[in-house]
């Protein structure tokens, strides 16, 4: 008689066919790589009420989000600003085999005057260039959701709760780069649009195409290609200008360098 039931050896060696699994890393990529999520408020009984919106990230990867008074979920949030934030990486095939994360928080509107809301003005539509059509309209604002816990399923028997601090990125040494930040975007998408292309289609082999810078924090980039949004985690933080300059420059010499390299 047989040790195991059917199919435990395919499950089994399916399992071991799998790339390693790292909760942290896998959550900070979707969270900084999404466009769009579903967000879920509450009504005024407490029913669950989800929506599809345009999602872009705080310097610390706190999604950030454009919202329309005249929009039933953001009334909601006015009432009651808990809510969630599903993200979610879309492929070919089973869409329950690719991974996606689940924020749960509550959510603030930005006032306009702040510094906090001039930031996230700034990233959002980096991100989001269509949206300066509509970005400063009257009852339009930018919300920032606070996230309390995440849960990760990144696919086939892979899952993780993930809490506050290893959703988002540590800023308290990084002033540096925050700094910079805007200058060194514009600087790069301007003067350095060869080693953006590198970075998109020989580090991250995404593809070739049009690539931009759309964001960066001391943990990585945020390379944007017609809307489709990509993330480029740095191998070491880093926390001042001069260490995000020797790095851009880093990653683009050995960009080059594999892009030499004959294909196997």
């Amino acid at each position: 008689m047989a040790s195991e039931m059917p199919g435990q050896d395919d499950a089994a060696a399916t399992q071991r066919d799998l790339p390693e699994f790292d909760p942290q890393a896998l959550a900070k990529e979707l969270l900084r790589s999404a466009t769009t999520g579903a967000l879920a408020t509450l009504d005024a009984s407490g029913a669950p009420f989800a929506s599809l919106v345009t999602v872009a990230t705080d310097a610390d990867g706190r999604p950030l989000l454009l919202l329309s008074r005249l929009a039933t979920h953001t009334r909601q949030l006015e009432t009651d600003d808990r809510a969630s934030l599903l993200l979610a990486r879309i492929g070919r095939g089973d869409p329950l085999a690719h991974p996606r994360l689940t924020l749960n928080g509550r959510a603030q509107r930005l006032a306009r005057d702040s510094a906090e809301g001039a930031r996230a003005r700034r990233r959002f539509l980096a991100h989001h260039p269509k949206a300066e059509l509509y970005a400063d309209f009257g009852d339009f604002a930018f919300w920032r959701l606070d996230p309390a816990a995440g849960h990760l399923n990144g696919g086939f028997a892979r899952a993780a709760e993930l809490g506050c601090a290893e959703l988002l990125t540590d800023l308290s040494d990084a002033r540096g780069v925050l700094e910079v930040e805007e200058g060194a975007l514009a600087h790069m998408n301007a003067d350095h649009a060869d080693a953006i292309t590198l970075y998109g289609e020989v580090l991250l082999r995404a593809g070739k195409g049009r690539w931009r810078l759309a964001g960066l924090d001391p943990e990585g980039l945020d390379l944007d290609r017609g809307g489709e949004l990509r993330r480029l985690v740095f191998p070491g933080r880093v926390r001042t200008a001069d260490e995000l300059r020797a790095m851009l420059v880093a990653l683009a010499k050995a960009a080059r360098a594999a892009g030499r390299k004959p294909e196997a």
